[in-house]
């Protein structure tokens, strides 16, 4: 098994908590959430009409799509709101001092 590689894709300054920022990460456009409960990073593209999650809302830890409405749990994937019903690929995200890091070579935990 391969040692995960991590990317630099921002400093913690620059996504206040319940802010999300979208960000490339390799090759993959992502979303960058900051909670309460952490960070997380999803696929930034809805899995029901391919909107741009970064242009939604987050609730807490719920991703709204800006298109209709479907809804995913970011720390997780998981579709939790229709018309969305397949999950968002995740990635794993660490803080090293301050900046936030991507492992985007890592298979996607919610594919």
């Amino acid at each position: 098994m391969s040692e995960r590689v991590f990317v630099r894709v921002a400093r913690v300054a620059d996504v206040p908590k319940g802010r999300t920022l979208e960000v490339n990460a390799g090759s993959r456009n992502v979303l960058l959430c900051h909670t309460r409960e952490g960070w997380f990073a999803v696929d930034n593209v809805c899995t029901h009409a391919q909107a741009k999650l970064s242009e939604g809302r987050l609730r807490k830890t719920k991703l709204i799509c800006p298109l209709h409405g479907g809804a995913f749990d970011c720390r997780t994937g998981a579709a939790i709101g229709a018309p969305a019903v397949l999950p968002l690929a995740t990635y794993p995200v660490r803080v090293t001092g301050e900046d936030v890091e991507i492992a985007p070579g890592e298979p996607p935990a919610g594919a």
